[in-house]
């Protein structure tokens, strides 16, 4: 799958699922992807959370595990992209994770992009066991290790994960797109070196044009540019959600992926916003 790997001309369209429902059913889940798949949409994402601590237990504690979830996605949609915004790296084992990604990649014919982030709950890691002082370096070393897993040959030596014999397969047909979540600086240069796109949130026009540049300033790579919006429901929102894309598009934003609020009314809202850009 090399379209993530060559220019973009337009903006795409993507779609956060509702995954942070915790009373939303899988047929639930399902039913939308298809429906975005309908739509035309160009890629839908699920968030990550192994063990939030207890003040987000109930919404981030609540979602599905995102590369089972996608599996089950992959087997009921045929061009939708499918991808995870974002899988916190640090708390996964690297080698499980390769052989996860790689399946996935083959369950999907190609569809599936690993979007990673470092994490920024404290306490997960703490509860999980992992320190929380070095998952850049850790999220760093497992984007190496998987790109020698499904490219390379021989040993392995990091500073966290190393080994000497070992044979991977099946690997992936062609490259798993990989997209590096976040806005901070460290964040950028991790996507100038590792990611096939990159993803910002929280971020107005203007923040998304520096950050953009920014990264163009650290890579001559084609890097797809997109960034994560919100609309979850009321007029005067959905004007700004809709002016927000469009100002967005018209800065060169190669994806803009919006989250449509709660499952109740997602379809409804998904539906809304996908007409009002034609």
């Amino acid at each position: 799958m090399s379209e993530l790997t060559e220019p973009m001309t337009g903006t795409h369209l993507q779609v956060v699922l509702p995954d942070e429902s915790p009373e939303m059913s899988p047929r639930t889940l399902v039913d939308l992807g298809v429906r975005a798949e309908e739509l035309g949409v160009d890629a839908v994402w699920l968030p990550d959370h192994l063990l939030p601590p207890a003040p987000y237990g109930r919404t981030f504690g609540g979602v599905y595990e995102p590369l089972v979830a996608l599996s089950h996605l992959a087997a009921r949609t045929g061009r939708i992209r499918l991808g995870t915004s974002v899988l916190v790296a640090p708390l996964r084992d690297p080698f499980l994770l390769a052989k996860q990604v790689a399946t996935l990649d083959a369950l999907s014919e190609g569809r599936f992009v690993l979007g990673v982030g470092t994490g920024w709950s404290r306490e997960e890691f703490s509860a999980l066991g992992s320190d929380f002082t070095t998952r850049g370096a850790r999220t760093d070393e497992a984007l190496r290790l998987l790109r020698h897993l499904f490219e390379g040959e021989g040993a392995f030596e990091g500073r966290f994960h190393s080994y000497e014999r070992g044979v991977f397969e099946p690997r992936p047909a062609g490259r798993v797109p990989v997209m590096v979540g976040g806005t901070s600086d460290r964040a950028l240069r991790r996507a100038a070196t590792w990611a096939d796109a990159w993803q910002g949130v929280g971020l107005d026009t203007e923040g998304f044009v520096a950050a953009r540049n920014r990264l163009r300033e650290l890579t001559r790579r084609p890097v797809w540019a997109g960034t994560r919006i919100a609309w979850s429901g009321g007029e005067e929102e959905f004007d700004r959600a809709v002016g927000l894309f469009r100002e967005l598009a018209a800065a060169g934003a190669d994806s803009v992926a919006v989250w449509f609020g709660g499952a109740e009314g997602f379809g409804e809202r998904m539906e809304r916003f996908a007409a009002a850009l034609r």
